[in-house]
């Protein structure tokens, strides 16, 4: 079957970063389905994984997180598939990815599909959006019933975008996020941000000290570190998704009693914990809430065709750093 792959991890601009291939059509077992792939929207996580290094691959590395297609096949323990649904999902990062023709997936971290979407709409949503939900109500334990602040950093980005709407629609916070020009300014606006500061002036200056109860960082942790253990409240929490180069120093939380979480959405397919099957839930309940018309699709920009050319392009737009929402794309 058809793929986009790479042997060498090299600089985008270099067209054998990532190359067209083939490569044997999986078959699949257990819990595992067999999707004809017919979107796929390119995250952060792909340009890293990407990113130049000192590795040869003897046989094609297929990257790509996120996708929605068809089932085709299904293994023998799968209970809630069945061949022809149409499902969307961010597989699993130890696995081949979504950027090729079929892709075998567990289906316990894949959701049905909204019907009011497209392919591609659909497939800018489940990578963002499980780390959004995982890093609000489970991470964070927001809940229906929590008030307070809610800063965002970084909010007119992929997980920013979904974050903001999970917030706004499904608890009383006060949502704050941070963006910097006047487009992504207007975007988190647009999907329902209370206020926006920019965070690429003094977050401390813009904000009150002590106030922020819950923080959602999306981008340079470490860069933001003194500003989020300033601003934080007592007893508050801290959630990130970026990794630190450097030690982050934790003693300004604790007069404060207040806490530091890490939030990374391939855990749960990584260590194929005991709970793996909530990611799949909770895409469900993301499909129920889009199809009620209470989240939309953060999609953005699309080029057809699956190819490496234009998974190429994705990559490029991706590492130039000022993507608001997602990035798709699709043979449909």
């Amino acid at each position: 079957m058809k793929a986009i792959g790479l042997y060498r991890y090299l600089p985008i601009e270099n067209e054998q970063a990532l190359q067209d291939v083939e490569i044997a059509k999986p078959s699949v077992a257990g819990y595992d389905l067999l999707v004809k792939v017919n979107a796929v929207s390119v995250n952060p996580v792909d340009t890293k994984v990407r990113a130049p290094k000192e590795k040869l691959e003897t046989s094609p590395r297929v990257l790509g997180w996120d996708a929605a297609g068809t089932v085709e096949a299904i293994g023998e323990q799968v209970t809630d598939f069945s061949v022809g649904d149409e499902v969307f999902y961010a597989g699993d990062i130890t696995r081949l990815g979504s950027n090729a023709e079929y892709q075998a997936v567990d289906s316990r971290i894949v959701g049905i599909k909204p019907k009011n979407l497209t392919f591609s709409e659909a497939a800018a949503l489940p990578l963002t959006s499980i780390t959004a939900w995982e890093a609000l109500f489970e991470r964070l334990g927001i809940s229906s019933q929590s008030t307070g602040n809610l800063l965002i950093i970084g909010g007119a980005g992929g997980v920013g975008s979904i974050a903001i709407q999970l917030a706004k629609k499904l608890t009383n916070l006060t949502v704050i996020a941070t963006a910097s020009r006047p487009e992504t300014i207007t975007w988190c606006q647009t999907l329902g941000a209370d206020k926006i500061v920019n965070h690429r002036e003094g977050l401390v200056e813009q904000l009150d000290e002590n106030s922020i109860n819950y923080i959602l960082c999306l981008n340079d942790t470490q860069g933001h570190w003194q500003a989020m253990t300033r601003l934080v409240a007592p007893q508050g929490l801290i959630c990130s998704i970026v990794e630190s180069d450097q030690p982050l120093d934790m003693e300004p939380l604790k007069s404060k009693s207040a806490g530091f979480i890490w939030e990374f959405m391939f855990t749960r397919s990584m260590y194929q914990t005991a709970d793996i099957a909530k990611q799949g839930q909770l895409l469900n309940e993301l499909s129920a809430l889009v199809e009620q018309g209470l989240i939309k699709s953060t999609i953005q920009k699309q080029f057809s065709t699956i190819n490496a050319e234009n998974i190429r392009k994705a990559h490029t737009l991706i590492e130039q750093g000022n993507t608001i929402g997602k990035i798709t794309v699709s043979n449909k």
